[in-house]
């Protein structure tokens, strides 16, 4: 049975920084590609970062210079490392799996950033 396990989230003060982590069960995980979404209240939710099974890396305009994904194998984890955090950045982060027809959901992570 596939779990992916969130961590980290919280409220932050802006300006301020938080890393989330997605722990994967269950499954290869240098097999997959892997992504965070957010979800802020009343709107859709949105990309904010893939890595691919090779490392590569994209990243939402919104986000890009401010936050960075990594993944460690040994781990089997992938984190968000979030800095200069804004209020609009307040939403519930969700980490993916994916590779062809397989697509994984963690429960997601709520950050609020407020002062």
């Amino acid at each position: 049975q596939v779990q992916l396990v969130e961590s980290g989230g919280g409220l932050v003060q802006p300006g301020g920084s938080l890393r989330l982590s997605c722990a994967a069960s269950g499954l290869l995980f240098s097999f997959y590609n892997m992504g965070w979404y957010r979800q802020a209240p009343g709107k859709q939710r949105e990309l904010v970062a893939i890595i691919n099974n090779g490392g590569i890396t994209n990243y939402a305009d919104s986000v890009k210079g401010r936050f960075t994904i990594s993944r460690d194998s040994a781990k089997n984890t992938v984190y968000l490392q979030m800095n200069s955090l804004k209020p609009e950045d307040t939403a519930v982060y969700y980490c993916n799996f994916y590779r062809g027809l397989n697509d994984y959901w963690g429960q997601g992570t709520q950050v609020t950033v407020s002062s």
